[in-house]
């Protein structure tokens, strides 16, 4: 399958937040493969890729921290000008908002990230504009 699963956590945005979340994931043996922080003021959202997100999703529950799991779509890209456009003119053109989204650059890959609100719709026409969607086993790979 073509989807990515990214853990989502919500937390109040003061120091030692993240290292409180990242000991509970380090505890229960889950490797961070990727990270974003978002905050809004007084509170934010931590986005990990994880090796093992279900556990980490109930390890964090356990340890009191507002989780939840996001699927994504994960895009191979070309690196080079316009790569992150050619994305977003095909959603676009297609009606379909991106809604977050973050990339990264590893091995001479590019990989967009990104979360929609139409995850079928978006995976449909981006197959059919020849984009290579990556499974999360492909981008943990990476």
């Amino acid at each position: 399958m073509s989807v990515a699963r990214l853990v989502a956590v919500f937390a109040e945005n003061k120091c030692g937040r993240l290292a409180a979340m990242t000991q509970v994931i380090a505890g229960a043996g889950v490797n961070i493969r990727w990270v974003t922080i978002a905050n809004s003021d007084t509170f934010g959202v931590t986005k990990f890729l994880l090796d093992q997100p279900d556990k980490a999703c109930e390890c964090l529950r356990q340890k009191g921290f507002t989780v939840s799991p996001i699927d994504v779509l994960a895009i191979a890209v070309d690196d080079t000008p316009g790569g992150l456009h050619h994305v977003a003119d095909i959603l676009a053109r297609n009606k379909i908002n991106i809604e977050n989204s973050s990339g990264f650059v590893s091995n001479k890959r590019a990989v967009l990230v990104i979360e929609v609100g139409d995850m079928p719709g978006a995976r449909v026409v981006l197959e059919q504009n020849n984009l290579h969607l990556l499974s999360q086993e492909e981008v943990l790979g990476l």
